[in-house]
C-alpha cells in the first residue's frame, strides 16, 4: 500500500536550528533520557524483585514504567543525536517505524493509566470485593488487551501513513516522525485522512481522559465515608495518578484533536508527553509513595 515514489528519506527540523541551542538540547535531553531510563529501570526491577509490591496497583505500575522507557527510547535518541549532527536525515522506513512505535507505546500508556484508575476505583469503592475482582489473572488479561488495543491503534496509524504520497518536500518541522507533520508534506488532499487521525488518536485521548475524570469524581464522592486517615492515604495515591494523567493527556488532546493545522508551539507541547511524562512518572510514583521508597531501600541497600 506504499504510495511514496520519490522521497526515500526525510530531514527532521528538530527543536531548533540555532547551533548554540542545539548543544544545549543535546546536553539537557541526554541527561533527561538517562534519568528516564534509570528511574523507570529502578521501578521495574524493584517491583519485579520485591515481595511487598505484589498488589495490582504495582503490577500496573510495572507496565507503566516499562512503557515509559520504551516510549522515551522511541523518541529521545533520535532527538539527541540530531542535535549534534550536521545531516539530520531519517529514512522513509525508519520514519514509518517511529510512527508505529510512538503510537504503539503511547496508546499502551493510555490503557495502563485507565487500568490504574480502574484499580483505584475498585479498591476504594468496592473494597470487600477488591481481591476477587482484581486477581492476578484478571490483571494479566487486562494488560494483554491493552497490548492488543495498542497494536490495533498503531496499525491504523501506520496504514494511514503508508498511504501518503510524497513528491518533493521532505523537511519535517518536528523532532520525530508523526502523522500531523507528515500530512503537511503529502502531495494530496489530506482532509479525510486528518479526520481519520482525529477520530482515532483524538478520540482515544479525549474519551480516555473523560473516563478518567469520571472515575476520579466517583472516587472522591466515595471517600466521604472513609476515616480521615483513610481519605488521606487514598487521596495521596489518587493525586499522584491524576498528576500523571494531566501531564500526559493535556498535550495529547491539544495535538491530536484539532484540524490539519500545526503551530510552532506543537514541538514544545509534544515534549511533555514524549519526554516529560516518562521522566516524571517514576519521580511522582516514588516520591509520593512510601511503599515503593521502602522497597527500593531494602532491595538496593542490600545489594551494596
Amino acid at each position: 500500500m506504499v504510495m511514496n515514489s520519490t522521497v526515500n528519506e526525510f530531514i527532521l527540523f528538530g527543536l531548533t536550528q540555532d547551533p548554540r541551542k542545539q548543544k544545549a538540547v543535546f546536553g539537557v535531553f541526554l541527561m533527561l533520557y538517562l534519568a528516564t531510563l534509570l528511574g523507570n529501570f529502578l521501578i521495574v526491577v524493584t517491583i519485579k524483585r520485591s515481595r511487598t509490591l505484589g498488589s495490582p496497583m504495582y503490577f500496573f505500575l510495572f507496565y507503566l514504567s516499562f512503557t515509559d522507557a520504551c516510549l522515551s527510547t522511541t523518541i529521545a535518541p533520535r532527538l539527541i543525536v540530531d542535535a549534534i549532527s550536521q545531516r539530520k536525515t531519517i529514512s522513509y522506513n525508519e520514519c514509518m517505524t517511529q510512527v508505529f512505535s510512538a503510537h504503539f507505546f503511547g496508546c499502551m500508556e493510555v490503557f495502563v493509566l485507565i487500568l490504574m484508575a480502574f484499580d483505584r476505583y475498585v479498591a476504594i469503592c468496592k473494597p470487600l470485593r477488591y481481591t476477587t475482582i482484581m486477581n492476578r489473572h484478571v490483571c494479566s488479561v487486562l494488560v494483554i488487551l491493552g497490548w492488543v488495543g495498542s497494536c490495533i491503534h498503531s496499525s491504523a496509524q501506520i496504514f494511514l501513513a503508508l498511504r501518503l504520497p510524497f513528491c518533493g518536500p521532505n523537511v519535517i518541522d518536528h523532532y520525530f516522525c508523526d502523522l500531523q507533520p507528515l500530512l503537511k508534506l503529502a502531495c494530496m488532499d489530506t482532509y479525510v485522512i486528518n479526520l481519520l487521525v482525529v477520530s482515532n488518536s483524538g478520540a482515544i485521548c479525549t474519551v480516555s481522559f473523560i473516563i478518567l475524570l469520571i472515575s476520579y469524581v466517583i472516587i472522591l464522592y466515595s471517600l466521604r465515608n472513609y476515616s480521615a486517615e483513610g481519605r488521606r492515604k487514598a487521596l495521596s495515591t489518587c493525586t499522584s495518578h491524576f498528576i500523571v494523567v494531566v501531564l500526559f493527556f493535556g498535550p495529547c488532546i491539544f495535538i491530536y484533536t484539532r484540524p490539519a493545522t500545526t503551530f510552532p508551539v506543537d514541538k514544545v507541547v509534544a515534549v511533555f508527553y514524549t519526554i516529560g511524562a516518562p521522566l516524571l512518572n517514576p519521580l511522582i510514583y516514588t516520591l509520593r509513595n512510601a511503599e515503593v521508597k521502602n522497597a527500593m531501600k531494602k532491595l538496593w541497600c542490600s545489594k551494596v
